[in-house]
């Protein structure tokens, strides 16, 4: 977790410099018990610009780790936290392409809950 830790103290640059040691190992990050932390804190903590290479890393990927244990909560950190809609416009198509089994499953069903419908009343004043 110090990773975690260190994303919380230290400057921007630092974290961007950091957090490029990512790429590339983003999905062993997302369903690893203490990478997916990590995968959140860069999406919370980090600008959207910085961390493309994360959302890319989810493309075709989204419907498959909504419902993973762990990589359903990076996929909510994600609705919650894109800088615009464009930024999250393919995790959504996904979702939305996946919608009925994701629903049915244990953590799948988060992803297309609250979560969903957070994204809709921030981007679509519902």
């Amino acid at each position: 977790m110090a990773v975690v830790e260190a994303l919380d103290v230290i400057e921007l640059d630092q974290k961007a410099h950091l957090i490029r040691e990512l790429d590339g190992h983003v999905m062993k990050c997302v369903r690893d018990q203490n990478g997916n932390h990590v995968i959140q804190k860069c999406i919370e903590s980090v600008p959207a610009e910085k961390i493309n290479f994360i959302f890319s890393a989810f493309c075709g990927e989204v419907a498959t780790l909504s419902m993973h244990p762990y990589g359903c909560r990076v996929i909510q950190r994600v609705l919650e936290h894109c800088a615009y809609e464009l930024q999250c416009e393919f995790i959504v198509d996904e979702i939305l392409e996946s919608v009925f089994i994701l629903a049915q499953d244990q953590y799948g069903n988060y992803v297309t809950q609250d979560d969903l419908i957070w994204y809709k009343v921030r981007w679509f004043d519902i």
